[in-house]
């Protein structure tokens, strides 16, 4: 009887669409470990005039998540782009709605990771991502970064930090993902799915 592969969700919210392919590297990244699937969901976004709503179904990408994906998946990567140095509203606000998963503890023990973009060099990066890790640590997780042995940490020019996968997108996402970006955030999706067979093995 054969096992059945490991789910690593890789959530995000994407406004340009940098975050997304972001999303999709570290998804290529996930893929690239036997034994591991990843997973991708999107958060729909959220309106200051209140009778405005989403539909259903997004338009395009990603499915939207649902809170068993959260029950369903044996490790997660998050993303979103910054908004003032933090994660954006509509990412905040599926999290503030997981208070059910919190007090049944399913994504305690889990590994995760985080990703971001910015439309501005200084844009908030670093920040963005410890905003992200944080509900992560309420649930229990357990959070990985990218080590120094990973070379390009020490030639990006646009983004990437031990804290996670970023990316300097530029105003309205007009920066292309330059290479040694795209090889951090594959290798933040490789280090997520090794890590989840290791903690499955014990």
């Amino acid at each position: 009887m054969t096992q059945a592969n490991l789910t690593i969700l890789v959530l995000y919210y994407s406004r340009h669409g940098s975050t997304r392919k972001l999303a999709q590297l570290i998804s290529q990244g996930i893929e690239s470990v036997a034994g591991c699937d990843a997973r991708l969901r999107t958060v729909p976004a959220v309106s200051t005039v209140a009778e405005a709503v989403e539909p259903d179904i997004p338009a395009s990408g990603a499915p939207y998540v649902d809170l068993k994906d959260l029950e369903e998946c044996d490790g997660l990567a998050l993303g979103s782009p910054t908004r003032f140095g933090n994660m954006a509203s509509a990412m905040k606000y599926f999290w503030d709605g997981t208070s059910a998963q919190w007090l049944g503890g399913v994504l305690a023990g889990k590994p995760a990771c985080v990703f971001t973009s910015t439309g501005s060099l200084h844009g908030g990066q670093e920040t963005t991502l410890l905003s992200m890790m944080l509900p992560l640590m309420h649930h229990g997780m357990l959070l990985l970064g990218l080590p120094y042995t990973q070379p390009e940490l020490m030639t990006t020019s646009g983004g990437g930090s031990p804290y996670g996968a970023s990316h300097w997108a530029g105003l309205n996402g007009t920066h292309e993902i330059p290479e040694d970006t795209r090889a951090l955030a594959i290798a933040l999706g490789r280090r997520l799915a090794e890590t989840a067979l290791r903690l499955q093995e014990k």
